[in-house]
């Protein structure tokens, strides 16, 4: 597939770590995809910028859960809210395993949480995985959540 012929696909992280952030936009640019890539560094920062880009919205946010001034909770919270901003798929992420948060981050609307890896090549895989799921609620409003790089849940 020829990356160049495709309209890019637009990609918000928020995300606190500039290592983080350099790693995924590495990640990003070693697949196949055609994107667009922008970059928070707060939930404060994360609000404001769609705020001001309502007509230049992402296709999906990548939002991690543990951030200064905002956390993702909070974020995931205000952007299911918005009418402007509600229908954006968003992929969560964090370092935590624990399923009451995951499901609470289910409940608020996010549609794919992804755990952290310590891998580049695991980021690169749950991110590639992530974005057809993410992708899939664009054109479905599929009500089915997905968890990556997840221990299963053992209640289940």
């Amino acid at each position: 597939m020829d990356k160049n012929k495709l309209k890019p696909l637009n990609i918000l992280l928020a995300d606190d770590d500039e290592d983080d952030c350099m790693f995924f936009k590495r990640a990003l640019d070693e697949m196949d995809l055609s994107t667009q890539f922008f970059a928070v560094h707060d939930g404060e920062q994360l609000i404001k910028h769609l705020s001001q880009n309502l007509t230049h919205l992402p296709h999906i946010i990548f939002l991690d859960y543990n951030m200064p001034r905002k956390n993702g909770l909070e974020c995931l919270h205000e952007i299911k809210n918005n009418n402007d901003l509600k229908h954006i798929p968003v992929v969560m992420f964090s370092t935590s395993n624990n399923w009451d948060t995951i499901n609470s981050l289910f409940k608020s609307g996010a549609h794919v949480y992804i755990r952290k890896p310590s891998d580049f090549g695991q980021l690169k895989q749950v991110i590639f995985n992530a974005i057809p799921l993410a992708a899939e609620k664009i054109f479905s409003n599929s009500p089915v959540k997905y968890t990556l790089n997840v221990t299963p849940n053992p209640d289940r």
